[in-house]
């Protein structure tokens, strides 16, 4: 037996029908288009692998540093493929400009915090090659973004 809807809106009868009516239209559009998820973006995946990357490095940083730079920049650069896969997630293309707008906010953070990091002689390593790879996936946001924005004009 179907349930009652919570209002009490709905007849069993029309339920029925809107049932069918939204399993037919998904099966059809299921074969014709494959839902695409933040898992596809190249930015995704390069923000992820960065991401892997900086908490490599920030494994090397001075133990004191753990509840300031370190943590800092751990948070910042979570934060830009996390924001990534939630503006995907969302319902309208407005929404995913906006969160592609924070994860570039964070990127902005994690590239002074970067800086800072160098200045301060935290590690040893040369931190040129995640500036090479940041200012990509800057880039990459930037033009999604304008590519978003295109498309609804």
């Amino acid at each position: 037996m179907i349930p009652q809807s919570p209002l009490g809106l709905l007849k069993n009868s029309s339920l029925v029908k809107v049932t069918r009516y939204a399993s037919l239209v998904t099966s059809s559009l299921q074969k014709d288009y494959q839902m695409k998820t933040h898992k596809d973006l190249d930015v995704w995946k390069k923000s992820i692998d960065f991401a892997q990357e900086l908490y490599m490095i920030t494994g090397s940083f001075p133990k004191e540093e753990i509840f300031g730079l370190t943590n800092q920049l751990r948070r910042a650069v979570v934060s830009i493929p996390s924001n990534i896969a939630e503006g995907a997630a969302r319902q309208t293309r407005k929404e995913f400009i906006q969160f592609l707008h924070i994860a570039l906010g964070s990127s902005a953070e994690v590239e002074t915090q970067l800086i800072l990091a160098e200045k301060l002689k935290l590690t040893t390593a040369d931190l040129s090659f995640l500036n090479k790879s940041l200012n990509e996936i800057i880039m990459m946001l930037t033009g999604l973004i304008r590519s978003l924005r295109r498309s609804d004009e």
